[in-house]
Parts: structure tokens; C-alpha cells; sequence
């Protein structure tokens, strides 16, 4: 391969060195797990000889029974599309799901699992549900299927996890990455693992396990029950659920200030009430009148009364140095528990540093200070004042190009034998020329993959280290400031 390989011993140490020394930890907040750095690595003395799978990355084995998983999207005759349930008409297909992870040694199909268990499954995902390989939504489920909580290769526990396979991104790695950098960045990321998925008795390649965003006992994101009309909750700026329920009119939405739908992923439709939906919109809709007023910088309706500012200069700085420009538009989760503030957490980088199919992305320039609720705090020297010290900041720890850089390396040589035998499985889509667009964007091989993903951190990295200020000049003062938004 044409990328570097650094020695598993080095890259380890060097980057324990930089997680301790540039972490920013949250109080009460656990330590980031990343899972290349220490879990097992491949044991070379297993006797197997190639003769089955044979693996230091967790094996999740799924029975369908023989069914077909639902969700999927099919276009009809007519041309018009549907997506796929169950024989019965159901969203949601009842699997059984094995785990193997030993503590030591090597993972194979045939070892005692680590965890058993019933489970509803679908595809999941708006545009990848179209994929080839699939992505999934797991519950869990006990024998009277109700959902139960269960650890998952070292997560804490819960019912709900997304299996998702890398399709469009084929360095494989830009969510695993990104979701833990974030986690050492915010109060919150999702957890992942990397494992090999055997479906039916056909092996499918390497997969990621990943905590689903939303609210769970001790873990995830920490939002309290209902009590009367006030709630923790979850909202979710997207395309807007399939239950009408969960579809609130906030003001933006009203005012054509997004064009996109903002839905309540938490508390769960059998949570909500008349009364606690008229709550949540009302409230969500006071931030956004007050962000959307003259008095959007004073001191009773400052949006600073509203929102973790850290949180969401944080954001910032991850979904624009990341060109991960779905952010305040596809997959935005925003978050607040009662008498809190608001927060966000990331989701979904597969599309970052230029792997959108259908647009292409310079490494110069801004996006993101133009989207919905950014296009007014932008609009505050304090805020780009704090994105601006707060990107230096960063650029000398975990964004640095060196950490950056000696993370691929590590985690590739953690992967090992798991990328090949992804694509034993998918190599043929190397051959496809109408993923992204234009053609001459589709990468030919894995090695190519990696190195536009890491030509891209640098380019990327390098013009925000000359032009961050840039971004001052939303926020420059005129004596017409008052009146431009």
C-alpha cells in the first residue's frame, strides 16, 4: 500500500502521549475509549491457517431465519419508489444476534458469543439505504419483545445501536475517526467499534457498531424523564420523521428560515403528549425568536441564554474543518435537559473532505456560517472571536496534522486483514464511475481512497490555518450592523 505504515508500538505511544496531553475533558465525563489504541490486536500464533474468518475485530453474526430485511428502497415499474417491510407489514423484522469478542485471543464464527440476543432490524439511512451494503437499525429485544438494555463491545448499555456499513466512503474510516475525535472534543460523541459482519452465513466485510444519538440510564446523552408538560429532549433537523407526531413547526420552520424539518427523536412517540409537544416547539421556538430578533446580542435575549456556546462553536469548528457539509442541514441533533441549555452532537461523516456524491468541494473557503441558526450567531464578534481561538487551540492538539495523521496510520494497521476482506466482498464498486460526480472523482483503489482522504486533511487543515480570521467578517461592525439580518 502506498500509504505510510508507522510501527504499531510507536504510533501507540505517541498518540497515548497526545490523548493525555490534548484531551479536553468534560467533568463526570469518561474516558474516550478509542478502540485501535487498546484493544487487541491480531494474534499471529492462531492456528487456523486462513481456513475460516479469523479475527482480532468483534464478529457480529445476524439469522433472518431466512427473511428478507426491510427498508430497503425499490423503485416500481411505474417509476415511483417504496421502501420494503416485512411479509407482515412491518417496519421492523425479529432476528436473533450473536456477538463473539474474546478477551484474548483471535475472533472466530464458531467461538461462545459474548452476547445473544433477540432483536428488530431494519435498514437504515435516507440515501445509503439505496447502497449495496446495507446499514442497520438494531433493538434489542427480550422474549416478550420489549426492549432490553445490553453492553455492546465495551459500550455501556442500550437497546438501540446502528450497524453501519462504509459503502461511499472507501477508506472505511472517516466515521469511526470522527466520532471519536469529537468525543475528545464535546461533551458527547457517539461510541463506535469496528467489526466483521456474517449475515445468514454469508460474510459481509467490516462494519462499524455504533451508539444510536439519544438518551439512555447513564450513558449517551443525559436527559431527563418527562414531568408534567417539561422534558430532556432531542430534536433532529433533517428530513422529518414518518410518524406526523414527531414533526414540530418550530419558528424557523414557519419563517422559511430552514427549508428543512426539525422532529423530536427523544422523548418516543409513546412519551409524548399533546401537551409536551406544544412545550418543546414552544420552547425550541423562543431560542429561535429571540436568535432571530434585534435583540439577539443583548443581555436579556442574548442567544447566550440559550446555548451552550462552547457546544456549538465546537460544532462549528468540527463539521467546517471536516467539510462535512450535510451539518445544519441533514443529520443536526440538538439537545437540552430541563434547565439546561442547548447542545449539539455530531452525526454521520461518511460524506466528509469532499466524498459528497453528488456535489464537489474545494478545500478553501467557509460554508457553514450561512446555515440556519449559524447565520445569526455568526453575525457576533464574540462568537467568532471564540471559533477563532478555539480552532488555534485545537489545530495543537487533537486536529493537529500530526495526530491526524498518525491516527490513520494506527488505525489502519489495526484493521489489518479486515480491509481486504471488505473488499473480497465490495472491490467491485472501485469499478463504478457513477457514484460520485463528476466521474473522474471515483477512486480506483483503496490506496487511492486513502490518499485523498489524506491529501484533503492537509490541504484542509492548511487553508483554515491562513484564513480562520476570515470569518470575522460576518461579525465586523458597520453602522448598518443593527439591521442586515
Amino acid at each position: 500500500m502506498k500509504y505510510k505504515i508507522i510501527s504499531a508500538v510507536a504510533i501507540t505511544g505517541a498518540l497515548a502521549i497526545a490523548l493525555t496531553a490534548n484531551t479536553l475533558p468534560v467533568e463526570g465525563r469518561d474516558a474516550r475509549m478509542h478502540q485501535h489504541l487498546t484493544s487487541k490486536q491480531h494474534d499471529e500464533s492462531c492456528g487456523c491457517a486462513g481456513s475460516e474468518l479469523c479475527t482480532n475485530l468483534p464478529i457480529v453474526i445476524i439469522d433472518t431465519f431466512g427473511k428478507e430485511i426491510p427498508g430497503k428502497a425499490i423503485e416500481n415499474e411505474d417509476g415511483t419508489e417504496e421502501i420494503t417491510l416485512t411479509d407482515g407489514g412491518d417496519e421492523m423484522l425479529s432476528i436473533t444476534v450473536s456477538i463473539i469478542d474474546n478477551e484474548s485471543g483471535n475472533n472466530r464464527p464458531g467461538d461462545s458469543a459474548a452476547l445473544t440476543t433477540e432483536s428488530l432490524i431494519k435498514v437504515r439511512g435516507a440515501s445509503s439505504r439505496y447502497f449495496d451494503k446495507s446499514s442497520y437499525l438494531l433493538r434489542f429485544t427480550d422474549g416478550n419483545g420489549e426492549y432490553t438494555n445490553e453492553p455492546v463491545m465495551g459500550m455501556d448499555a442500550h437497546y438501540e445501536w446502528v450497524l453501519y456499513g462504509a459503502y461511499l466512503d472507501k477508506t472505511l474510516i472517516r466515521n469511526y475517526m470522527w466520532y471519536n475525535i469529537a468525543g475528545e472534543i464535546m461533551e458527547w460523541a457517539p461510541n463506535v467499534r469496528f467489526c466483521e459482519l456474517i449475515l445468514n452465513g454469508e460474510y459481509r466485510g467490516l462494519y462499524l457498531m455504533c451508539e444510536s444519538v439519544t438518551a439512555g440510564d447513564n450513558c449517551r446523552l443525559s436527559l431527563s424523564d418527562a414531568v408534567g408538560d417539561e422534558s430532556g429532549y432531542l430534536l433532529r433537523l433533517d428530513r422529518g420523521s414518518s410518524n406526523e407526531i414527531k414533526n414540530i413547526d418550530t419558528f424557523s420552520v414557519l419563517s422559511w428560515r430552514t427549508k428543512y424539518q426539525i422532529d423530536i427523536k427523544y422523548p418516543r412517540s409513546g412519551s409524548l403528549t399533546d401537551e409536551l409537544i406544544f412545550s418543546i416547539k414552544s420552547d425550541f421556538s423562543d431560542f429561535e425568536k429571540a436568535l432571530y430578533s434585534y435583540d439577539y446580542d443583548t443581555d436579556d435575549y442574548g442567544y447566550w441564554n440559550y446555548i451552550d456556546v462552547d457546544s456549538w462553536v465546537d460544532y462549528f469548528i468540527i463539521n467546517e474543518f471536516t467539510m462535512n457539509y450535510d451539518a445544519v442541514a441533514y443529520s443536526t441533533y440538538i439537545y437540552k435537559d430541563i434547565g439546561g441549555k442547548y447542545k449539539l452532537a455530531v452525526w454521520d461523516f461518511d460524506s466528509a473532505f469532499d466524498n459528497f456524491a453528488e456535489d464537489q468541494y474545494d478545500p478553501d473557503g467557509l460554508w457553514l456560517q450561512g446555515r440556519t441558526w449559524y447565520f445569526m450567531l455568526i453575525k457576533d464578534e464574540y462568537f467568532t472571536s471564540k471559533i477563532i481561538s478555539r480552532y488555534n487551540e485545537l489545530r495543537e492538539g487533537v486536529l493537529s496534522e500530526e495526530y491526524l495523521m498518525d491516527y490513520i496510520d494506527s488505525t489502519l494497521e489495526y484493521l489489518g486483514g479486515a480491509i481486504e476482506r471488505n473488499f473480497e466482498v465490495w472491490g467491485y464498486t472501485f469499478e463504478d464511475d457513477e457514484m460520485l460526480t463528476p466521474a473522474e472523482r471515483n477512486l480506483g483503489s483503496y490506496e487511492e481512497a486513502i490518499e485523498q482522504y489524506i491529501d484533503m486533511i492537509k490541504q484542509r487543515g492548511d487553508w483554515l490555518d491562513e484564513n480562520i480570521e476570515v470569518i470575522q467578517q460576518y461579525s465586523h461592525e458597520s453602522k448598518n450592523k443593527k439591521y442586515n439580518h
